[in-house]
């Protein structure tokens, strides 16, 4: 379980709080939409499940693991998997290959799991076929779901999506959508922005 108490944030000492006493859990294989305006909070929010921010105040504990405690947060950012809502942000493989092999290649996994976590991931989001071409030539819709392969090469427990549709055409957002049921489907912990 995700659990955040109390959870404090502002980006600028001199700005008002971002966040403000937020407390809330989230289940593990429990699919949790999260939804307001924009600039409520959202993604500053599942931006603290993964420790790519830390509160002001408050705690964030992954499996029991605290976001602030340095030694965890290898660990907990390889549970929780952060698909953005641009994802040329996360993108940085030369090749589709290349670029879901990133993450497990930096928890220095033997090669063959490597491979055999590369092809998987490609298989579920169906862009097998597409290993060696350029992130740069794909479409959007490509470009989302290769983030979402590289996430999940990484054999998270958790994975927050934030806004996962947007600039989609309809059929783009319904394969998105479809392969966020199943993962749902098959235990996995959803959080959808």
């Amino acid at each position: 379980m995700i659990l955040v108490e109390n959870l404090v944030y502002r980006y600028d000492r001199e700005a008002p709080d971002v966040l403000q006493g937020i407390s809330v859990a989230f289940p593990e294989s429990a699919h949790t939409a999260l939804i307001g305006p924009n600039g409520s909070g959202k993604t500053t929010l599942i931006k603290h499940l993964n420790a790519l921010l830390f509160p002001e105040e408050g705690t964030v504990c992954v499996d029991g693991m605290a976001t602030t405690d340095a030694a965890c947060v290898r660990e907990i950012r390889r549970r929780v998997g952060m698909v953005f809502q641009n994802p040329d942000s996360q993108i940085v493989g030369m090749t589709v290959e290349e670029d879901v092999a990133f993450g497990p290649g930096n928890l220095a996994l033997p090669s063959a799991e490597i491979r055999r976590r590369v092809d998987e991931s490609l298989r579920i989001v169906g862009m097998t076929g597409l290993e060696k071409r350029a992130p740069h030539t794909l479409s959007g819709g490509e470009k989302r779901l290769l983030s979402i392969a590289g996430v999940l090469a990484m054999n998270p427990r958790y994975i927050a999506f934030d806004e996962p549709t947007a600039y989609l055409d309809p059929a783009g957002r319904q394969r998105v959508l479809e392969i966020i049921r199943r993962l749902h489907g098959e235990g996995m912990a959803i959080i959808h922005i």
